[in-house]
């Protein structure tokens, strides 16, 4: 009835479907748009599309997402509200149907050492409630459940265990308090009216209320005070005498009874959570929790990890023998007596010493660290040697091998012991946490449990598997649930956000999304777009910033910003469908038809006919991998997510030659040996870290055209009257600079509870400098005016002035001529923050033989700036470097001299070499998920 009332009133206000209701934008003018009219169909997946920064951000975060916000934050407290006056709206005429905002955008999660993929995505809280709730607790001794007994459960086990008419006792051990004697306790026994003892071993009985016992000689380990004795019967009577006589022995054994056999075995009971003499804490979701004081490990306080001995730095090389040498401190003259302890307890008890160490048991481990007999163990024989770290010889032996290793008591799980007693499918939750997002999804599938344990967790394990597939589905099958958040790619990061997001079912939103395909093989991507899709389809409207041709493919409607970047952008160039956009006049329809495309070269570098060589790379999921990286030549490694590329790269090859150079402290991928360091004079890694840690920095002070800039303005004739020098247009240092927000340009208001809020300072409005600094003018231009221009713009302006055209000219061939001088380095996306310091290098002059590293430098490019980027990585490689890219985009992939490819798989699955060679050799490997894509376009 209320649902046809409601119906007519729509009718009647003549309201269309707001399901039906486009969103719609009038006269967008934020950053470089040009007052721009978007319609974007509600309930769709929309790609907006175009080359890097001719608006697609501003359109999308700047514009639709942040007006979303702005809405939602208006619905809040009056708190939150007194800052909204002040909190800019974004500048556009008119808007009409935004739904509420959801940003997935390429941050990485957490800075939080404890935060995990688990706790992330709220996986492992269910974990926790799941364990509390029907995890069983095992006891370590003896290995059997520990349960609390009842009068009930006790007579099941002896009317199941034992045939009818067998005689038994009920007995209940003597009470003791620190303050009795026995003689005491006796005394009120008797005044309660139990008058007899049984001796446990000869089934002697004594009379308490004769005078001949004498209370010195009764040990109470010895002897039980004797309630009933009775018989096996089924009849009701004898059922109901034995209940009455049980729980007569609980309640005076102060929850502890025992039932002896005549003739025969004790057989203990407790109504307390107990086993084998020890009590367990019963099982609550805050006791699997590293997060809560409660749970976490007492020794390493929920991280996992306690300083002390790296376990990397003594065992250097695991795929060695103990008996080769694999114990590094053992190795030696001085200390080889414990290695041959170690060999005599070996042959004693059969000991593996001739497996490499990574394939031991963790029981032998365990022997080799804890020690057994008269080998003392690698932990007691390192707090030996920093016992005697008064002797300096004693201490620099020591400082050798410290460093992280897993927690001794949790075992690095991160949670107090007991927890660890408590297991699900013979599994505690530590081991739960060690698999990997594909292995827990088939845990969590296959769990056998009994009706009453589907009753009790069934939508706790609804809500686990949904969340594990999510992830399962967005291609992170790889990660590990205790994986740490702030270890992941900002890719990573973002699908991470997005399973989150279709694991809260939400309906009725806006998804804006910032290029999710980054750090994905395109054969990934299809998974993704399934996700994307099945988002729109429970009734969301997606809206995705993406340069991949496979999701432009898979869009509902397309928007091209254009025609070119920053000033030459900020147009809408087309709108429409995917067979519409392939007509069109656009760059992105030329690229995606084929009428245009990035050349594949006619012929491959030979190199120099050098090459550094790693071998025995191990670390993570590498399986001992030797591997050769030709010098002088343009080198790609790829492979599926999750393959190992990074681990190989960053981790060991990158790291590695940094230690050698002895300017790296942090820790390196384990591999047994590195040459070929001769061949290269210098090393640079330009990943996609912000190019500057304060709001501050930005790409005229990185690239140091500012110095030029600065000392231009202080040669103006208004400066040297002034008396103004360099540094009172620099808004780093005091002098010139506004003091109210120290040069910013902005002010940053801490809200409770909230994202802070940046405001326009209000007294230079902006401007950064004081009002006498900012009437200093060269050719029209004051130095705010300067921080304004594109870097295009600059160019331009500063024509003549080589000081500074020769910093900024490698940013415009780079793509980045679209960026202010005075940006921010803080707003600058991965991707951009790449390409500024590719652009630095590039304006060094050629000379010493450097090896770079790219980590995925395509991120954020569309096709056209593709182009220009692979024209900067051949003109590093002509003036003699070599390049080394991380890389999943196919027209860089296709432009490589050498390609390692690692896979086949992601995770354990992968660390392996699949091929080696030119692009046309790997397209021809059958395993090669990489060569099956270079196919289609070789």
């Amino acid at each position: 009835m209320a649902q046809k009332e409601a119906v007519t009133t729509q009718e009647k206000n003549g309201s269309p479907d707001t399901e039906e209701r486009p969103i719609i934008v009038k006269g967008a003018r934020v950053h470089n748009l040009k007052n721009i009219d978007v319609e974007i169909p509600r309930n769709k997946m929309t790609v907006i599309t175009g080359v890097s920064g001719s608006g697609k951000s501003s359109l999308a975060f700047d514009t639709i997402y942040a007006e979303g916000q702005r809405r939602y934050v208006e619905s809040l407290s009056s708190y939150a509200r007194q800052f909204l006056e002040r909190m800019d709206k974004p500048d556009v005429d008119f808007m009409q149907g935004i739904s509420p905002a959801m940003a997935i955008q390429q941050k990485t999660t957490s800075t939080n050492p404890r935060s995990t993929v688990g706790t992330t995505t709220e996986i492992y809280d269910y974990m926790r409630l799941l364990y509390a709730r029907i995890g069983h607790t095992i006891s370590p001794k003896s290995g059997r459940e520990v349960g609390k007994d009842t009068t009930k459960t006790v007579i099941e086990r002896l009317f199941d265990e034992y045939e009818e008419g067998t005689k038994f006792y009920i007995l209940f051990p003597i009470p003791q308090h620190e303050e009795k004697k026995v003689k005491d306790e006796l005394k009120v026994l008797k005044e309660k009216g139990f008058t007899r003892l049984l001796k446990l071993d000869n089934e002697e009985m004594l009379d308490m209320t004769t005078d001949d016992v004498d209370p010195s000689d009764i040990d109470t380990d010895d002897y039980r005070v004797l309630v009933d004795r009775l018989a096996v019967k089924t009849d009701e009577d004898t059922r109901g005498r034995i209940a009455g006589s049980l729980e007569t022995a609980f309640q005076e054994g102060h929850g502890r009874c025992s039932l002896k056999i005549r003739n025969g075995e004790e057989l203990p009971f407790s109504e307390r959570f107990e086993m084998d003499g020890i009590e367990f804490e019963e099982p609550s979701p805050q006791m699997f929790s590293f997060n809560n004081p409660y749970g976490a490990c007492d020794t390493c306080e929920g991280f996992g990890q306690v300083s002390g001995i790296d376990e990397d730095l003594v065992i250097p090389d695991p795929e060695k023998t103990i008996r080769d040498g694999a114990i590094a401190p053992f190795s030696g003259q001085k200390f080889s007596k414990n290695l041959r302890d170690l060999i005599k307890v070996a042959a004693r008890y059969s000991l593996p010493i001739d497996t490499p160490y990574s394939d031991l048991s963790k029981e032998v481990k365990k022997i080799l660290w804890e020690g057994k007999d008269e080998y003392v163990g690698l932990r007691p024989f390192f707090e030996d040697i920093k016992s005697q770290s008064y002797k300096v010889h004693m201490r620099v032996f020591y400082s050798r091998y410290r460093g992280y290793s897993r927690c001794p008591d949790c075992e690095g799980y991160r949670v107090r012991k007991d927890a660890l007693y408590v297991k699900v499918n013979d599994k505690h939750i530590g081991e739960v946490g060690e698999m990997t997002i594909g292995h827990a999804r088939e845990f969590f599938e296959n769990l056998e449990l009994t009706e009453f344990e589907k009753e009790v967790a069934d939508q706790v394990l609804y809500e686990i598997r949904k969340r594990l597939k999510y992830l399962d589905e967005v291609g992170l099958e790889y990660l590990t649930l205790n994986r740490l958040a702030n270890t992941l790619s900002g890719g990573e990061s973002q699908r991470i956000s997005l399973a989150n997001s279709l694991g809260s079912s939400l309906i009725g939103s806006l998804y804006v999304l910032d290029e999710p395909t980054i750090g994905l093989h395109p054969r990934d991507n299809d998974r993704l777009i399934n996700i994307l899709k099945s988002l729109r389809d429970i009734g969301n409207t997606v809206l995705v910033v993406e340069h991949d041709p496979e999701m432009i493919k898979a869009a509902d409607n397309i928007i091209d910003i254009g025609p070119f970047a920053g000033v030459h952008g900020g147009e809408v160039n087309f709108t429409g469908t995917y067979e519409k956009l392939l007509d069109s006049k656009t760059l992105t329809g030329k690229y995606l038809s084929g009428r245009k495309e990035i050349p594949v070269p006619e012929k491959r570098r030979k190199g120099n006919d050098k090459a550094i060589t790693l071998e025995g790379a191990t670390e993570h999921n590498l399986k001992s991998l030797k591997v050769d990286f030709p010098l002088g030549k343009l080198i790609c490694v790829t492979g599926v997510s999750g393959s190992g590329k990074s681990t190989l790269v960053h981790d060991t090859l990158y790291a590695g030659i940094q230690k050698r150079m002895g300017t790296y402290n942090d820790k390196v991928g384990r591999h047994k040996a590195l040459s070929g360091l001769n061949n290269i004079d210098s090393v640079e890694m330009v990943d996609q870290s912000p190019i500057g840690r304060s709001s501050r920095s930005n790409p005229a002070t990185y690239t140091k055209a500012f110095d030029g800039i600065r000392d231009l303005f202080a040669n103006t004739r208004q400066s040297k009257i002034m008396g103004y020098e360099p540094g009172h247009f620099s808004f780093n240092v005091p002098g010139g600079r506004c003091e109210n927000c120290q040069g910013e340009g902005i002010q940053k208001i801490e809200m409770q509870f909230m994202a802070d809020i940046e405001l326009t300072c209000e007294e230079c409005g902006g401007k950064r400098y004081r009002k006498d600094v900012l009437q200093v003018k060269y050719r029209g231009k004051n130095i705010h005016d300067v921080l304004e221009m594109s870097v295009s713009e600059a160019l331009e302006f500063f024509v003549d002035e080589t000081s500074i055209t020769n910093r900024l000219q490698p940013m415009e061939d780079v793509g980045l001529g679209y960026l202010k001088l005075g940006q921010s380095a803080t707003t600058l996306s991965g991707g951009e923050a790449q390409r500024v310091k590719l652009a630095k290098f590039l304006s060094k002059s050629a000379g010493d033989h450097t090896l770079y590293f790219f980590d995925e430098p395509t991120t954020g490019l569309h096709f056209e700036d593709i182009a220009k980027l692979l024209d900067s990585f051949n003109e590093l490689v002509n003036n003699g470097h070599t390049v080394i890219i991380i890389e999943h985009n196919l027209d860089v992939i296709k432009c490589a001299d050498h390609i390692i490819d690692i896979g086949p798989e992601g995770g354990f699955a992968g660390g392996q070499i699949v091929g080696e060679g030119t692009p046309e050799e790997i397209m021809e490997i059958e395993k090669s998920y990489t060569g099956k894509y270079l196919k289609d376009v070789l």
